[in-house]
């Protein structure tokens, strides 16, 4: 009832639109849509109404989602999630989710979204998770043999956002968790051809190093793996029991 005569005593004395605001980020998904359901019926159909959201749960950008088809106008939302605590609602999550699961006309092109993203990493001096999704490095990187395999047959198979929408691609890596197809894909991006036989070798190959330098090899290494293999070292050098 007091936001209620809040709202309703800013419309009369003027104010051209309204916020509904979850400072504190405890707003649930259903909690969001209830808040912004009342409130149209307080100040009416014509007064655009906001929604500002923080992530403390870790759901500002499912109470976002739920605020607009509940009939909220804007959202207030931030670039890598940034702000206050555990920060505000990101833009590009909120801007993606309502274009691609519920289908909503948005109106803003998400290409050159990376670099932005990047540039306010930069400013802010605020690194990005590596699993942040959609803009973080590890977004559309695969490594489990599974995934692999099946996103080269078909991207749909491990596929929910194409990376295309923000100007990015998929990176395949190789680890631990690879398989022999990732293996193959992997040396064929580098200009190298590998049998099967040669893959399975260089797969075991791969999961000794990972474990031995605690990190993924780079481009340099796997060249490097290629001329031992061709060199006829793989088997004595890494293969154990070899």
């Amino acid at each position: 009832s007091f936001l209620a005569d809040v709202y309703q005593a800013a419309v009369g004395a003027g104010a051209l639109e309204i916020a509904v605001v979850d400072t504190l980020g405890i707003a649930s998904p259903e909690a969001a849509a209830f808040l912004v359901t009342q409130a149209r019926g307080w100040v009416g159909p014509d007064v655009p109404i906001h929604w500002h959201g923080h992530n403390d749960f870790g759901l500002a950008t499912a109470g976002s989602i739920a605020a607009v088809r509940a009939g909220a106008n804007w959202v207030h939302g931030t670039v890598n999630r940034l702000g206050e605590r555990a920060g505000n609602a990101a833009l590009e999550e909120v801007v993606l989710g309502l274009q691609q699961l519920y289908g909503f006309e948005v109106g803003i092109d998400l290409q050159d979204y990376p670099a932005l993203s990047h540039r306010v990493e930069t400013a802010a001096g605020r690194p990005l998770s590596w699993q942040k999704s959609l803009v973080g490095e590890g977004a559309f990187t695969h490594e489990a043999g599974l995934h692999v395999d099946g996103l080269l047959k078909d991207p749909l198979n491990y596929q929910g956002v194409n990376p295309a929408q923000l100007g990015r691609q998929h990176r395949l890596v190789l680890g631990k968790h690879s398989g022999t197809r990732a293996v193959m894909q992997a040396y064929s991006d580098l200009g190298l051809s590998l049998t099967r036989e040669e893959a399975a070798l260089m797969l075991a190959q791969v999961r000794v190093f990972v474990t031995r330098a605690k990190r993924l090899p780079t481009p340099h290494d796997l060249e490097s793996f290629h001329r031992d293999l061709r060199g006829g070292g793989v088997r004595s050098s890494f293969i154990p029991n070899g």
